[in-house]
């Protein structure tokens, strides 16, 4: 595994239950800002065995990436609807759920 890849996946493992980030998000707080394509295929190649919470991870609109009614998205959207996250039409709130909502309205006082 390269640095990359490790700095990676430890921004996603530390993306709290119930919350949901998109891969530019994960990039930029792994350092590497505007490789949000790097982290979709560093995903793809997590090492059997590693436990990572891929399924809170989606694109900047909030919307699953993978294809609607595919396995994988019905996987996505089962697991990050067992943790609370309203999953409606294959896309997530980012205002409600995303990793700096709580920071937006403490600021902003913006509704979540």
């Amino acid at each position: 595994m390269n640095d990359a890849h490790a700095r990676i996946f430890a921004a996603i493992a530390a993306i709290p239950r119930g919350r949901v980030a998109s891969y530019g998000a994960i990039a930029a707080r792994a350092g590497l800002p505007g490789r949000a394509r790097l982290v979709g295929r560093a995903l793809g190649e997590v090492p059997d065995g590693m436990e990572l919470p891929w399924y809170r991870v989606l694109r900047s609109s909030g919307q699953i990436a993978f294809p609607p009614g595919s396995r994988g998205f019905r996987e996505q959207s089962k697991r990050l609807k067992a943790e609370g996250v309203d999953v409606r039409n294959g896309r997530v709130p980012m205002s409600a759920f995303g990793l700096d909502a709580d920071l937006d309205r403490a600021l902003w006082g913006m509704p979540g």
